[in-house]
């Protein structure tokens, strides 16, 4: 059986027109993502010894979450905290080598 070419993008490999359906899907997974982390931060419970008043200082008692009896959502947020910062490094580093191509 003959293997199927688009030879509309025969020399492009994976950099097809990007059309508004994938637009749509990126910025709602970008909305659900930031809900999700605002629905973790919201019922998390901090420990007694670690009460952090700004974005520094929660990431500073983040490594604490999991500990002192903490559930399943300190450690989601523990995840989603660190998580977050690297994806949004990994975007930004893929949109500036987009232009060196």
């Amino acid at each position: 059986m003959a293997k199927r070419v688009n030879k509309r993008f025969l020399n492009h490999h994976g950099y097809g027109e990007v059309r508004v359906s994938r637009y749509f899907a990126l910025y709602l997974a970008q909305v659900v993502w930031f809900t999700l982390g605002i629905y973790l931060y919201s019922g998390a419970y901090w420990p007694s010894s670690c009460q952090p008043q700004n974005l520094l200082e929660i990431y500073g008692c983040s490594a604490r979450l999991p500990s002192d009896g903490g559930g399943w959502r300190e450690a989601a947020l523990l995840t989603w905290l660190w998580a977050t910062p690297l994806l949004v490094a990994l975007e930004i580093s893929r949109r500036m080598s987009k232009g060196e191509d």
